[in-house]
Parts: C-alpha cells; structure tokens; sequence
C-alpha cells in the first residue's frame, strides 16, 4: 500500500520511517510530503537509505507538491508544525507572564496551537479526500491531538488521532516486569494528553499494584510528580498531567529556563547535519531527543489494522466517545484503548472513572469543545471563553489577558489573527 506522510520534512520522521522499513512490510511506496525543499530532499535522501539498510522493497519518494503526494495514498499520515519552532517557543513562553504554565499542548498555549493548527489541517484533509483512494484512513499525529480529530471527524473524514504516551507506558512496564511489551494490555483512558493508566493487565491479571508497590519512586519521577499523587489516585498519570497536579512547580521552573522548543530546534539542527551524510543508515541516538518515543511502532500497528492485519492488536487511539464515557457528550473525543479493523478503532470496555478523574476530564472536554469552536470560527469573545473554560486558567483577568497576548503572538505566526 502508498502512505502519504504529509510534514514529511520534520526531523522525526526518520523515526517513523525506520518503523516501516522494519515492521511495514505491506508498504510498497512511502512519499514524504512538505514544502520545505531544502529540508526534505535531506529528510527524503536519509529515509531512503533507512529502507534500503533494510532491506524493504518498497521505495521512499519526497515531493513537495501535496495533491500529487497524496494522490491514491491507501492512508496519510498528518504530523504538522504550523509557525515551526518559533511558534511553538511563542506558545512555551507567553502563558507565563500570566503565571500559567507555558506548554504546546496544555492551557494557553495549546489553544494558540490549535488556533493555527485546525485550519491548514482542515484544508490538507479535504485535498486528501479528494485524491487519495477511496476510504483512505487519515491518522493524525499533529498536536493538539484530540482537537485536531475532533475537527477530522466533524468535517467527515475518517479520520482517528494518535498518540505515543500509552505504547511507552507499555513499553515501560514491560520492562519492569520482565516480559514482552505485547503481553501487557493497559488500562488507558481520558483525552489526549490528559490520560490516566488505571491497570496493566498480564495473562489477565492486573501486575500494576505491584508496579506502584515495588517501583513508586521512579515511576513517579518519570511523570515528574510527587510520590503521593500516584499512591492517592492508585494510577499511573501521564507526565502531561504534571501540569495540572504541579502547575506552579512548573511555571516556576520555566522562569528564565530555556524552552523545550528552543531545545528542540538545537537538536533539529545538529539531525539535518547528521542525516546529509550519505554514509548515514539508522537513525541516530541523537533522535531519541528529539521525542515522540515509539511513535513508530504505534503507527505502524494502527495503520496496519485498519487494513485488517492485525485484528486482535490493541491501540491507544483517539477515537468519538459515543458512550464509552457516558459524563461526554457522544461527538468528543477521547483517548482510550481499541482494537481497530477496517471499519476503525472499536473501544474495549471501560470501567466508570473515579469522581476526581471524570471531574477533570469533563472539564478538559467543555475547554476542547470551545477550543475548536474558536479554532473554526475566530473571534476574540471565542478565544477568550474557551480560555476562560480551561482548568488551568479559569479566571477573568486572566483571561483576558492571555487573549491579548495569544492575539498578539498569533499575528506574528498565522493569518488568520484578527
């Protein structure tokens, strides 16, 4: 089959390309879509070289072009940085004059993500429907993840968003158990990047207990919060959630700290250098830092059961809730564990959540909803309520003044500020 990977000149996608050069074997063509030339006849070259080393016979091609590129693709993957790293150091920065946490994905920032987000990839899904083969899958990689396919889906594509968080908390309790990562089934639910692992199934038997009882403070280290948090919820969250149960921690770290985006962009460049070696093969250690650990693997898996080859794998997918969390409304979308066929990802059962849990998680969900409205209409009374929805925010002058400064950062970064 063709898979389109549109922001194919991202500095990760070797990563993604080294997983189906190992485990795609059904790949005939993988076309690497941006419009950065430069970047991606390096990103392109190396990609090629990773097949070959190899040895997959399937060919790599690159292309700036978007409608050739996705041109009777059997799916696309969509993993897009609108604005770059300069916008995402914007969104890391600006939130912190107001004493809120500066992160792409989470509170002020996440919004202005969306903001410039949601449309572009609007636009490439509509481009992809109209060429790629009939019933092509769109997986979406692009963050904020379940804004993004939330849009996907209410414009009718079809459409389901992923994330790497759940395949390297299996990745990592395996480890620690001593067994292979396939034999560990997780408990995994909530939204994008706000998901909590409830229990870590072996041969039936929930092992997490053990998990919490034998190896508490290093998990707790790994998710960057206090051992306590962990033992009173009984769960292992997502680091992600640091930055609602350690906001200020965090805010106050960030004070006169480097961004992640500016280190991000030192890596970036220090991988274009390394990947225009011809001699260059595998993926360097150096991508390891890049982040999105695992990514490959989940998107290999999930591609590949939406063709039907993998009808027993479970995948941590952003999918609509249509009752699976009955406090949702049916059209939001959550994050949870499914196996997935050609009709798309089916959830596994879940257990109702602990009243803290759902609290949260409708909360977060209101905020999305409104995110995206604001995303898909503009508006500064948009932003500004859904700014004022976020738990993290949750007050008038706060919000208030977090809109002026998205606004602000969003004229130097996307046309649609207004």
């Amino acid at each position: 089959m063709k898979i389109a990977v549109v922001g194919g000149g991202s500095t990760y996608t070797p990563e993604l390309v080294d997983g189906f050069a190992r485990l795609g074997g059904t790949v005939s063509e993988l076309v690497l879509i941006d419009p950065a030339a430069d970047r991606l006849d390096v990103v392109g070259g190396f990609a090629a070289r990773i097949f070959r080393h190899h040895g997959h016979p399937g060919k790599v091609t690159w292309t700036t072009d978007l409608d050739a590129g996705v041109t009777d693709a059997d799916a696309a993957v969509i993993q897009l940085r609108v604005g770059g790293q300069a916008a995402r150091i914007s969104d890391e920065t600006f939130p912190l004059s107001c004493g809120c946490v500066g992160q792409e994905t989470t509170g002020a920032g996440g919004l202005a993500k969306a903001l410039r987000t949601v449309p572009v990839v609007l636009d490439v899904a509509e481009r992809i429907r109209a060429r790629a083969k009939p019933g092509a899958w769109i997986v979406d990689f692009t963050n904020p993840v379940g804004i993004v396919t939330r849009a996907l889906l209410d414009a009718g594509h079809k459409a389901v968003g992923l994330c790497n968080v759940a395949i390297g908390f299996q990745r990592r309790f395996a480890a620690l158990l001593g067994v292979d990562p396939s034999a560990v089934l997780l408990d995994h639910v909530g939204l994008n990047h706000l998901t909590w692992e409830r229990a870590a199934y072996v041969d039936g038997v929930d092992r997490l207990p053990g998990l919490l009882r034998d190896h508490l403070p290093e998990l707790a280290a790994e998710v960057e919060l206090d051992p306590a948090v962990l033992t009173t919820l009984g769960n292992v969250p997502s680091y992600y959630l640091s930055y609602f149960y350690a906001h200020d921690q965090h805010v106050r770290a960030a004070a006169g700290a480097p961004t992640r985006g500016q280190r991000v962009a030192e890596i970036e460049a220090t991988l274009l250098e390394m990947y225009r070696d011809p001699a260059l093969e595998e993926k360097p250690a150096l991508l390891g830092e890049r982040g999105g650990a695992y990514y490959s693997e989940a998107a290999v898996g999930l591609i590949a059961a939406l063709h039907g080859h993998d009808p027993d794998g479970v995948h941590s997918v952003n999918v609509r809730n249509n009752g699976t969390l009955p406090f949702l409304d049916d059209r939001a979308v959550i994050e949870v564990s499914a196996r997935a066929g050609h009709d798309g990802p089916a959830p596994l059962p879940v257990a109702p959540l602990a009243p803290d849990l759902a609290g949260l998680v409708a909360h977060v969900s209101g905020y999305e909803e409104l995110a995206l409205d604001a995303a898909l209409r503009g508006g500064r009374n948009r932003v500004y309520r859904a700014l004022l929805a976020h738990p993290l925010i949750a007050q008038h002058e706060r919000a208030e003044t977090l809109t002026d400064e998205l606004l602000a950062a969003g004229a130097r970064h996307l046309a649609w500020a207004r």
